[in-house]
């Protein structure tokens, strides 16, 4: 089976890295202490700090294995090879709300890397997939579940 190839940004490719690094060498080494110490515990069949322990170390080896899968599919985007002029993945994208005339700004990421709260959006989000090519000075018509949302592309960068 082969996985589908994820476009990163620089900075979303080192911060997925350095989580793995993370999880490899520190969690791993707490969670091996965490398991010494409930085995002097006493009888293992009754053991729910032991078990607690195996289980949170199943679920980190499993979370090692799911960021490294993503990380050797992962291709870090080449912004030379992006067009500048229209909403792309990696792009950072100025709005305003024709309704409320409110300004916004999105960067469209992978999913990945996506977090509402720093403004980073998915591109497989409905926002995102109705601003896809689409230049500056244009107005977008967005059908989301509260109804149509309406913005002019004020400013597109990268």
């Amino acid at each position: 089976m082969s996985m589908q190839k994820t476009y990163l940004t620089l900075e979303g490719y080192e911060k997925l890295r350095d989580k793995l690094k993370y999880l490899r060498t520190v969690r791993r080494g707490e969670l091996s202490k965490e398991i010494g110490i409930a085995r002097k515990h006493g009888d293992l069949k009754e053991n729910s700090e032991y078990d607690a322990a195996k289980n949170a170390q199943g679920l980190n080896e499993a979370k090692i294995a799911e960021l490294e899968g993503k990380l050797s599919n992962g291709r870090i985007i080449d912004y030379e090879d992006i067009p500048s002029d229209r909403v792309l993945i990696g792009a950072i994208v100025k709005l305003k709300d024709l309704d409320s005339g409110e300004k916004i700004q999105y960067t469209l990421v992978s999913e990945l890397e996506a977090d509402f709260a720093e403004g980073k959006i998915s591109v497989s989000s409905p926002v995102a997939q109705s601003l896809l090519g689409h230049k500056e000075n244009e107005i977008v018509e967005i059908n989301v579940p509260a109804g149509i949302l309406r913005y002019k592309i004020i400013k597109i960068s990268r």
